[in-house]
């Protein structure tokens, strides 16, 4: 077996692991899950249930991924199932309209403010995907903002860094991806206020649309500053352009219509994923009515899929959705994760170790830094090897966390706070080894 990070043996897992290689790239169908941020080699699940994951060799651990943002409700949800099951047993895909579709997308529409239609799709990266070409579409223009650390999917023209000045035209950061396809994606500064005014001022009558997460999760949990989101929404306003927010991961998590929700301001766009799906291979892309009657077959601009809006996903966004609804979790998990984030902080401090406890609602990251996260260059800063240490400290007391410095965590609903103490527990140990690996 491979020298591993960790003090817990998990032959299963390895062997399945030299199964994977022979047949898929990596062994892994997301670099997300390849452990590569923290060493070792990745674990295999064999089961989910509640708040609990248990991998091969029998290991059961409290998990704080929840499938990287779906599970809100936590694993194998008996209405879910149930609903899944129903929906099954009539046929798992028709290529055809139903009524499911219509009901999950007027549940779409009740809940997030700024959604008056919807189109569904199969990934979060579809979904952002398609909103760019419908805001090119609908505005006949070309160039597109985002930001550095905002992460909307593999599409080609947003797989771009930036440069060492507040605004520079994309490069490509991925073998395939060509200068051609990237050359009006224009990379800014998360956070940074300026630098938006800036661009607007130079060529805000070529901007289609700005993309944006509003609340960063894919450089660890990072929160707009105050008059960021604001300013987003002041100069597309002004110069005609259209405004996206990627809730893929904030949707339906920070509140019932996510981040624009609890920032009270509306875009025109919003890319949906992850909840919105139950678990199941579902995202969505919606805002104005208007906007998006742009989309083929009330307007010209092109959008299509075989699976979209199918069956079984239709039914288990449908079904998460009614029970947020029905039973709201937020404030619960707002007490709990606020449990979580003073614990985190105060075992850190006890062993002595500098982190950087940021969260927002139910999701939160421990970044291994000095001072606060506000953008990609600051999270850049933290120390992953630190992180890693964590990271498997925590694995092998049996708590599941993100295998990057630079994602989130997400909280249950299945968690009772019980639970959280035991996290908070496991973090005094992990912080206390680390601590004296360094003395």
């Amino acid at each position: 077996m491979n020298e591993s990070p960790s003090r817990v043996p998990r032959p299963k897992s390895w062997e399945a692991l030299q199964r994977a290689l022979r047949s898929i790239p990596g062994g892994v169908n997301s670099p997300a899950r390849a452990f590569g941020a923290v060493g070792g080699h990745p674990i295999f699940i064999a089961s989910a249930h509640a708040k609990y994951l248990t991998d091969l060799d029998g290991n059961q651990y409290l998990d704080f991924i929840g499938s990287w943002g779906p599970m809100i409700l936590g694993h194998a949800h008996p209405v879910v199932l149930e609903a899944i099951a129903s929906a099954a047993a009539r046929g798992t895909s028709y290529g055809a309209p139903t009524e499911a579709e219509s009901e999950l997308a007027e549940l779409v529409i009740e809940l997030v403010p700024s959604v008056e239609k919807v189109r569904f799709v199969n990934s979060g990266t579809e979904a952002t995907m398609s909103a760019i070409r419908l805001a090119r579409g609908a505005t006949g223009r070309e160039r597109i903002i985002k930001f550095v650390g905002n992460y909307h999917g593999h599409v080609d023209s947003l797989l771009v860094s930036a440069g060492s000045s507040a605004a520079t035209l994309g490069v490509p950061n991925s073998p395939g991806v060509t200068v051609g396809t990237s050359r009006d994606t224009l990379v800014l500064p998360y956070n940074d206020i300026d630098a938006v005014r800036e661009a607007f001022a130079a060529s805000g009558d070529q901007i289609a649309a700005i993309i944006v997460e509003p609340v960063a999760g894919n450089m660890g949990l990072v929160p707009p500053k105050p008059g960021f989101l604001e300013c987003l929404r002041e100069k597309t306003i002004q110069c005609g352009a259209v405004l996206i927010f990627d809730e893929v991961m904030t949707g339906f998590r920070l509140a019932p219509g996510g981040a624009q929700e609890l920032y009270g301001i509306q875009p025109d766009l919003t890319t949906l994923g992850k909840i919105v799906g139950g678990g199941l291979p579902l995202a969505a892309f919606g805002g104005r009515a208007d906007l998006m009657d742009h989309i083929l077959p009330a307007g010209k601009v092109f959008q299509a899929g075989t699976l979209s809006g199918n069956p079984l996903a239709t039914a288990a966004g449908s079904a998460t959705l009614k029970l947020l609804k029905q039973a709201p979790p937020y404030d619960y998990l707002e007490s709990i994760s606020c449990q979580l984030e003073k614990g985190f902080r105060s075992a850190a401090e006890e062993a002595g170790i500098a982190v950087q406890v940021q969260r927002i609602g139910s999701m939160l990251t421990v970044f291994f830094a000095s001072q606060q996260i506000v953008d990609w260059v600051t999270a850049s800063q933290s120390d992953c090897q630190a992180f890693a240490h964590f990271f498997w400290g925590m694995m092998d007391q049996g708590v599941y966390l993100p295998c990057s410095q630079f994602e989130a965590m997400f909280v249950s609903r299945a968690m009772e706070p019980q639970d959280i103490d035991q996290t908070i527990s496991a973090s005094r140990r992990a912080f206390a080894k680390l601590r004296t690996m360094r003395s």
